[in-house]
């Protein structure tokens, strides 16, 4: 690997998470020059296991985080309007529980939710009577009223590819499977030492690092070896579960559980209902968590609380979890403590700065990018300000919204079928003639593998969005693992290795472009 010893760049980015993505994509887009390593895939750890909303957080206002529920709002918007094809409104259907919150405090919480973040585009709350109409038609006798919100989804792991892809286009290096070993102060300079999964080594000279690692925010730490931080991590477990779908509808429920949690149940891949999240404190090293037996009961109880359907953990179809990184604030109770975002930066005079990020959420990853450059820009010196809030992510140039765009693809790509040709176009929206290429038929996209992956589009994900194994596609990149069965799912990881970037391997393929072997 080549030893950039002596071609200083401006800025390393330890984590390719939604923060750290974040940040190599606005530090990129100021002319600053960016590398960025992450020791497995982009979104491979909290980023792609959230509950996939863009939402202010209403809940939040219990704990009296007006501040951090206005930014979230107010993100909310600029989201929605960057990436439109991977971002869209969800309206939830809040049940009033007799035996928890009072029904004045959800209308006074939910007024709130509606003014404080600059809400334009959504439509506001309004009373429902749950003995009437679609909302209430799952639930149980008992929820007789309740009320409707708005807030919107995403696909998480899209969202970090699509910004580590703008931060790439712009100039920044993207290195995944690559693991920072040491660095070590030079006066204003780091000397950081990366290391491939090959096992091969480089040197990179930095004239500052942001640690933005995520779980592992306190090992890089002490790996940089800064002073002691002021701030430090509580690593909360989240788990979700998907079922198959509970209802019927396009709307979401948010579900206030006894204890004081809230799960939420969401429309999810057409044929699947998503529920989560749990609230589990971890105590020791970070490293891979997945779903316990007793939190998919809970989740499956808490479901029961509230639909007429009878719910067990036998009927899971797939279950994930994460760790989220929260800033350590005090709180005994995990689901306190707060999702705001802290930036501690270690700045010694003379020396090269270290930022490192604790907490945070991913509704407020382009913010949280614009704070950390405002806190670089003395040490580094750039002069271009911020410029995200209205530049779309890749894809999301749709001027004239997602809906219009689907009808303008399927009249052109007319041999693409349904329900492909709308996962395409959410997936890669104004891009997705890059994926199709010259294709004229769907025999000209080679093999299927199944649910609509065929060779064409993996190329493309190998070539262009640096996916490296099968769970890259499948569960990250698309969530077409979910729609496959276990004989496809095996068959695809067989041929995977040995399929090059252009779509060729050693089995017959048909097609151009590369695809006919």
């Amino acid at each position: 690997m080549p030893d950039l010893h002596e071609t200083p760049v401006d800025l390393l980015v330890i984590g390719g998470g939604v923060n750290g993505c974040g940040i190599a994509r606005d530090a990129a887009g100021r002319g600053l020059s960016v590398t960025l390593g992450e020791m497995g895939d982009l979104a491979s750890a909290t980023s792609s296991a959230s509950t996939k909303l863009i939402h202010g957080g209403l809940r939040y206002l219990e704990h009296y985080e007006f501040r951090l529920v206005r930014e979230s709002l107010t993100e909310r918007e600029v989201l929605l309007a960057a990436a439109p094809h991977i971002i869209r409104p969800l309206r939830f259907v809040l049940p009033h529980h007799s035996g928890l919150r009072p029904a004045w405090v959800l209308r006074l919480g939910l007024f709130l939710y509606d003014h404080i973040g600059g809400r334009r585009t959504l439509p506001p709350t309004r009373v429902l009577d749950l003995r009437r109409g679609a909302e209430g038609a799952p639930l149980k006798a008992a929820y007789r009223r309740g009320f409707a919100y708005s807030d919107a989804w995403t696909d998480d792991a899209r969202m970090v590819v699509l910004a580590a892809l703008d931060a790439a286009e712009r100039g920044a290096r993207i290195l995944t499977r690559t693991r920072l070993v040491s660095a070590r102060r030079e006066g204003a300079v780091w000397r950081a030492t990366l290391e491939h999964a090959d096992g091969g080594q480089e040197t990179v000279t930095a004239r500052a690092i942001v640690n933005a690692a995520g779980p592992w925010v306190e090992q890089v730490v002490r790996l940089l070896g800064v002073n002691k931080p002021a701030r430090s991590v509580k690593l909360v477990k989240g788990s979700h579960i998907v079922l198959p779908r509970l209802y019927e509808g396009e709307h979401a429920y948010t579900l206030q559980g006894g204890d004081g949690r809230v799960v939420f149940a969401i429309p999810y891949e057409g044929r699947y209902t998503l529920v989560g999240t749990t609230d589990v404190p971890v105590e020791g090293e970070p490293g891979p968590v997945e779903a316990t037996g007793e939190e998919i009961a809970y989740l499956c109880r808490t479901l029961g609380d509230y639909f007429t359907r009878e719910v067990t953990p036998d009927q899971v179809a797939w279950s994930y979890a994460g760790l989220r990184p929260l800033h350590e604030d005090g709180h005994e109770n995990a689901s306190a403590v707060t999702r705001d975002y802290v930036l501690d930066l270690d700045a010694p005079q003379g020396s090269a700065p270290a930022l490192s990020v604790y907490g945070g959420k991913i509704t407020t990853f382009r913010r949280l990018a614009e704070h950390a450059m405002e806190l670089l820009k003395p040490a580094l010196g750039f002069r271009p300000g911020p410029w995200t809030r209205t530049a779309p992510l890749p894809g999301g140039d749709l001027s004239a919204g997602f809906a219009a765009f689907r009808d303008r693809m399927a009249a052109h790509y007319s041999w693409l079928a349904e329900p492909t040709l709308t996962r395409l176009c959410r997936a890669y929206g104004s891009r997705l003639d890059r994926v199709l290429g010259e294709a004229a038929s769907w025999a000209e996209m080679g093999e299927d593998f199944g649910a609509g992956l065929t060779v064409r589009e993996v190329a493309y994900l190998k070539r262009i969005e640096w996916a490296r194994t099968p769970e890259d596609v499948l569960w990250r990149r698309t969530k077409i693992g979910l729609h496959m069965t276990p004989d496809q799912r095996s068959a695809f990881t067989s041929v995977f290795a040995s399929m090059g970037e252009d779509g060729r391997t050693d089995r017959r393929m048909t097609g151009r472009d590369g695809l006919e072997a």
